[in-house]
């Protein structure tokens, strides 16, 4: 198949590698650029540990000028690639939920201490709240943007064209930012995703709702669109889609 991988670097060059490991032939399109906040204000401390939500985070905290502090603290990771990235970032204590946020705060709220609260490496753009989540199980979060994701603001010519004509067989979503990104900038350059066969690979419910709110799915005659979404939000979940 023809696939699009649209999620931000580094992580689209290794997904595309995998994917062509298995004969596909890949595009990488990152429709977001993700940008680290050095100078974030974290606060004053001291914490009991940090949750992180994507590698991202942990890239972010690496490039931090307070990372000294940080490294020493246990990690809470919501997923395998995330606690990889905060081992890579030199973090030693990383624990992993291998699944979405409501595992995370299961995972949090069975292994965290009460007497600190924990520091939250997040993005500019955050699906869950995490804050009221854990508030619930009596753990305290304070929440730090240490990173944004800046998106594209038109599709390459040679991507617009391949989609308008129909090459593009399957696109692959990992995040609703990047999905809804997706959807717009093809509005935008007037191509019609719902009158193409492209299937769309979606890591969660919520990223596929995204598409959905951008007009790529309806009821109305002619959609051919198929939107499929991951059993879990891992990305060998995704790629089994395409099996």
């Amino acid at each position: 198949m023809r696939l699009l991988v649209t999620r931000p670097e580094p992580e689209a060059s290794r997904t595309a590698d995998a994917l062509r490991a298995r004969g596909h032939a890949v595009d990488v399109v990152p429709l977001l650029r993700v940008e680290a906040a050095a100078d974030a204000d974290l606060g004053a401390g001291p914490w009991g540990g940090v949750v992180i939500t994507s590698a991202n985070a942990a890239r972010a905290a690496a490039a931090h000028r307070r990372k000294a502090e940080l490294l020493p603290l246990r990690v809470f990771a919501v997923g395998r690639r995330s606690a990889a990235a905060a081992r890579a970032a030199r973090f030693i204590d990383v624990a992993s939920a291998d699944g979405d946020a409501a595992d995370l705060v299961r995972l949090v709220a069975a292994h965290a201490a009460r007497d600190l609260p924990l520091l939250w490496l997040a993005g500019d753009d955050r699906a869950a709240d995490l804050a009221s989540m854990l508030a619930a199980h009596g753990v305290a979060l304070r929440t730090v943007v240490v990173y944004r994701a800046v998106a594209a603001t038109a599709l390459p010519p040679a991507i617009h064209a391949a989609l308008a004509a129909g090459d593009v067989e399957g696109v692959l979503h990992y995040s609703a930012r990047s999905a809804g990104a997706f959807a717009a900038l093809a509005r935008a350059a007037g191509v019609d995703l719902k009158s193409l066969r492209t299937r769309h690979y979606c890591l969660s419910a919520q990223v596929a709702a995204a598409l959905r709110a951008g007009g790529l799915e309806g009821a109305e005659a002619g959609v051919q669109a198929v939107v499929h979404v991951a059993a879990r939000p891992d990305e060998a979940a995704l790629l089994a889609l395409l099996a």
